[in-house]
């Protein structure tokens, strides 16, 4: 697994240092950047994984850098700055921050956050994660993803919607990992355009595991594959073996 490169975007030059040196002491390459020049700069010259973005750039402003950012890439973008109201965390939110921290900040905190932030959109690049010219088998099953078939036990095609195999993709890169109905209905966008409140998200999100389980369960309400984790989401509980096809 690759070293994680952060870049650290902040005009205050202390700051700026403090904050690197003590990610790098920590395991990182963490470089840094001043302005939105500087920041395009470090992303033409190598790969960024995070970005810290302080909220008041001189002349600059954050939001907006951050608004532009997110308007051409992906990646992710932790917020930092003094302004702590709820106002402005929630103006950093949304232009497409994945975390707001407020200065002065716990240096533990910080690292925890930058941690957590990674492992959530490495989980969510795992959903994605060896789709299409791989052939998996689980309990008898099989599934190929160049075909897009889906053959049971008994040597039957069963066929999936199309939502109802992006749900089983996700399951089958990741056996035995738990995984919210939120991370399933990012990697799946249940809503059709992105949007839709949590609630219906989840909803949307239990609908299509039951219709899954109609067609692979032994038993749907007995599931022994696909199962509800309580308090988080659901998990598939069998072993996976992949094959190149």
């Amino acid at each position: 697994m690759s070293i994680p490169r952060l870049l650290v975007v902040d005009d205050d030059s202390e700051m700026r240092g403090m904050m690197t040196q003590f990610l790098q002491k920590h395991g990182f390459i963490a470089l840094g950047a001043a302005s939105m020049s500087g920041i395009e700069s470090a992303m033409a010259a190598g790969r960024i994984d995070l970005i810290l973005l302080d909220v008041m750039l001189g002349d600059e402003s954050g939001i907006e850098i951050c608004a532009r950012l997110r308007s051409e890439q992906d990646v992710p973008i932790i917020m930092v700055s003094a302004l702590s109201a709820d106002h402005q965390r929630m103006a950093g939110y949304e232009v497409g921050a994945d975390d707001y921290i407020a200065k002065p900040f716990n240096p533990d905190l910080l690292l925890a956050r930058v941690r957590a932030v990674l492992a959530r959109t490495r989980r969510s690049a795992s959903l994605a994660h060896r789709r299409r010219t791989k052939r998996f088998r689980f309990a008898g099953w099989t599934y190929d993803a160049k075909l897009g078939e889906v053959t049971s036990p008994e040597g039957f095609q069963v066929t999936l919607s199309r939502r109802e195999t992006g749900l089983l993709q996700a399951l089958l890169a990741n056996p035995f990992i738990p995984l919210t109905r939120e991370e399933i209905a990012e990697a799946l966008d249940v809503t059709g355009d992105g949007g839709g409140t949590d609630e219906a998200k989840g909803r949307a999100i239990d609908v299509l595991v039951g219709r899954l389980r109609s067609k692979i369960e032994a038993n749907p309400k007995d599931p022994q594959m696909l199962r509800t984790e309580r308090g988080v989401g659901y998990v598939l509980s069998v072993d996976v073996t992949v094959e190149d096809t």
